[in-house]
């Protein structure tokens, strides 16, 4: 199960690779549509005449974009109208899966190991604090490996 799930988390990295960098395009205050649309010389009848609706209609889906209300639907109809490929996807904060993973195990192995060594303060058998930053990197790795789903709480 391990293996397996080892195997998943590297294809989808694999997957979501192509996206990186994408995070810093700058989305143009008008959206894309329009950006795109006026650039290339396109009236709004022209583009609706593609899509098979009116200017008043490819002005709401340029206003719809523009406020994030768009569906993907709309989205992938107009990229084929403006002979474009629309594609989306999900980019890491971290850079990679494998990332995202590790700062949130060790934000739950911190979590545990202070709060543990906490109570075991109070008892007088606090772990030192070479050990308490060893006890947090095994912990992490642990729950890194058995990817609790604590790790999103």
């Amino acid at each position: 199960m391990r293996n397996q799930r080892k195997l998943l988390l590297e294809q989808l990295d694999r997957k979501l690779k192509p996206f990186n960098g994408t995070e810093i395009v700058i989305i143009p205050d008008k959206g894309w549509i329009n950006t795109i649309r006026t650039t290339i010389n396109m009236t709004l009848k022209q583009l609706g005449i593609k899509l098979k609706m009116t200017k008043q209609g490819v002005k709401r889906i340029e206003e719809s974009e523009a406020a994030g209300t768009i569906t993907i639907k709309s989205l992938k109809e107009v990229g084929n109208a403006l002979e474009m490929k629309f594609v989306y996807g999900f980019v890491p904060f971290d850079g990679s899966i494998d990332s995202l993973l590790n700062r949130r195990s060790k934000i739950l192995a911190e979590k545990i190991i202070l709060r543990t060594n906490h109570n075991m303060m109070l008892e007088d058998q606090a772990i030192g604090k070479g050990n308490l930053k060893s006890a947090i990197e095994e912990l992490s790795q642990e729950i890194k490996i058995e990817l609790k789903k604590t790790i999103w709480d």
